[in-house]
């Protein structure tokens, strides 16, 4: 299947059992939400979430809240659950958009059979160790859920670890058939310091895989609004290791990059990055290259790999709005999802707010039941990318096939 512009559905995720004769649907993933500086924050997620069991509680918490202390105290709260959580660049909740919130996702043991682990040091990482415990942990559920054949598993990595595209393509070699998709933990818009936790143990330059099999259609889906034009360049000179492209055209780069948008270098900020991104051909389809930062001397810091001798091309936009309504309502095209886990890009936040449609995409995002959070980076599959809403719709146990999804 080749995806349209913008919108594609992981091969292998369309997973839809046979149901015939099954209960009607209930709540399979329970939704909490409160704010990141109350003092008894663990108390009321455990009260909205109500009873158990869970197999497994994701918590998406803000920067500006004690994420210590919500480590501290939720890590045994949910009897036998797995809890996992990062910092973000923002969150999504019940009403789209949110700050200085902590979003809590419970999967119920009932409908969910998962297993988790954290792997440490990003820098000393080997493939055949990574794939290998995926592996281990996708035949371990197999063996103790064969009847269930939904599967997809979800990633959470530290943002400021630079290894994202690395830690990808060695977990793509433990994935088969399974579908992966997730997001780089935040720290709102200063890119200082993010933290994840796996029950209890909190950690940096680290990543936290949940392999998640159960009862209930899924689909894992990126999209994004983008555009490529006919305005190309070649980083001439970079330093991969860092993100960091020191020429392009054989000019300082920031001092290019602004040249071909016709703007003062100095103009050059996150607004521009968010509403003027690059993006890079793989195979059939493009994939954004997102910018970070300017520094001092015109160099440009991105939010992923970049090489010498990669040709980028600038795109333009869909509007945001619009694509993100089509894109979600295509994956409600025969059921509407019970529940959205989405992992969204921080630059899609800072183009609503610029282009003053934040409140439009909430209300969007609200209006299909998506939650998660705001991210410095995406995952899908294999790759790591900028600038896109990776996720999992989640189905009523009695859903029907889908067609395509299209544009």
């Amino acid at each position: 299947m080749q995806p349209t512009h913008g919108i594609q559905i992981v091969e292998g995720s369309r997973v839809f059992p046979d149901t015939e004769g099954s209960e009607p649907a209930t709540e399979v993933v329970a939704i909490a939400q409160v704010n990141g500086d109350d003092a008894d924050s663990a108390d009321q997620i455990a009260r909205q979430l109500g009873p158990g069991p869970f197999e497994l509680v994701c918590l998406f918490v803000s920067p500006e809240a004690d994420f210590g202390g919500l480590i501290s105290e939720t890590a045994h709260r949910f009897g036998g659950a797995d809890v996992l959580a990062c910092t973000t660049a923002g969150e999504i909740g019940q009403s789209g958009y949110e700050e200085d919130q902590i979003i809590a996702v419970a999967f119920r043991s009932a409908h969910f059979n998962i297993l988790t682990y954290a792997i440490e040091d990003l820098d000393d990482i080997e493939e055949q160790t990574v794939a290998g415990g995926l592996i281990e942990a996708r035949l371990a559920l197999t063996q103790t859920s064969p009847d269930w054949t939904s599967e997809f598993a979800f990633l959470m990595v530290d943002g400021l670890s630079l290894r994202e595209e690395q830690l990808t393509a060695f977990l793509s070699a433990g994935l088969g058939p399974t579908p992966l998709f997730g997001g780089s933990s935040g720290d709102g818009t200063r890119f200082g310091q993010t933290w994840l936790a796996r029950n209890g143990v909190i950690m940096k330059n680290a990543a936290i895989v949940a392999v998640i099999r159960c009862d209930r259609p899924v689909r894992v889906f990126s999209l994004d609004h983008l555009v490529p034009t006919e305005q190309r360049m070649v980083v001439t000179s970079a330093l991969p290791e860092r993100r960091i492209v020191h020429e392009i055209n054989a000019e300082p780069a920031a001092l290019e990059y602004a040249r071909l948008l016709g703007l003062d270098p100095n103009q050059l900020d996150q607004f521009t990055f968010a509403e003027h991104p690059v993006v890079v051909r793989l195979g059939d389809a493009h994939h954004v290259r997102a910018i970070q930062q300017v520094k001092e001397n015109h160099d440009l810091v991105f939010f992923s790999a970049i090489n010498e001798g990669m040709v980028l091309t600038l795109a333009s936009h869909d509007d945001m709005v619009d694509h993100l309504d089509r894109g979600l309502r295509d994956l409600a095209k025969h059921d509407k999802p019970d529940v959205i886990l989405g992992c969204d890009c921080i630059l899609r936040r800072i183009e609503a707010g610029r282009l003053q449609k934040t409140r439009a995409v909430s209300d969007v995002l609200s209006a299909h039941n998506v939650v998660g959070f705001s991210t410095y980076g995406e995952q899908i599959g294999g790759m790591h990318v900028n600038q896109t809403l990776t996720g999992v719709a989640i189905y009523p146990a009695l859903s029907r096939e889908p067609t395509d999804v299209a544009d």
